[in-house]
C-alpha cells in the first residue's frame, strides 16, 4: 500500500532532478565555456565546471529515475553550500536586484538533505536494484 510520505518524497526527488537536469543541460548548451570562465572567475579550478555540470546532468537523470538517491543528493549538497558561499551569500537571502538571492538553492539543499537521509521514495530504481528483505 502506498503511503502519503512516499507519495510526497517522490515529488521532492522527482522536482529536485529535474531542476538539476535543466541546470547541468543549460550549462553545456549555454557553451561550457562560459561556464569554465565563469569558475576561474570565482577562483575555482577550471575543470571543476565541467564536473558540476556533469553531476547537474547525470544526477539529475538518476534522481528522476531513482538510481542511488543518498549519493546523488550529498553531491547536489556539496554543490549548493559551494553556490551560495561562493556566489549568492553577498547578494542576500533575496537577492540584490542585480543577482538572485540563495533561498532557492537553500531549499534545494533542504530537500537534497532530506533525500539523502530518508528511505527510498516509491517508483524508484534503487527499491527494485535494491530490494530489501522487507520490501
Amino acid at each position: 500500500m502506498l503511503r502519503k510520505d512516499e507519495v510526497a518524497t517522490t515529488m521532492l526527488r522527482l522536482f529536485l532532478g529535474t531542476t538539476f537536469l535543466i541546470h547541468g543541460l543549460a550549462k553545456f548548451q549555454g557553451g561550457i565555456e562560459n561556464t569554465v570562465g565563469f569558475f576561474e572567475s570565482l577562483g575555482l579550478p577550471g575543470f571543476s565546471a565541467y564536473l558540476v555540470a556533469l553531476i547537474e546532468l547525470i544526477g539529475g537523470i538518476a534522481m528522476v529515475l531513482g538510481v542511488g538517491t543518498r549519493i546523488i543528493s550529498i553531491l547536489f549538497v556539496i554543490i549548493l553550500a559551494v553556490a551560495i558561499v561562493k556566489v549568492k551569500l553577498a547578494a542576500g537571502f533575496l537577492g540584490n536586484g542585480q543577482m538572485a538571492g540563495y533561498e532557492l538553492d537553500l531549499a534545494l539543499m533542504a530537500i537534497s538533505i532530506y533525500l539523502a537521509t530518508t528511505k527510498h521514495s516509491f517508483f524508484a530504481l534503487d527499491n527494485v536494484l535494491f530490494r530489501t528483505e522487507k520490501a
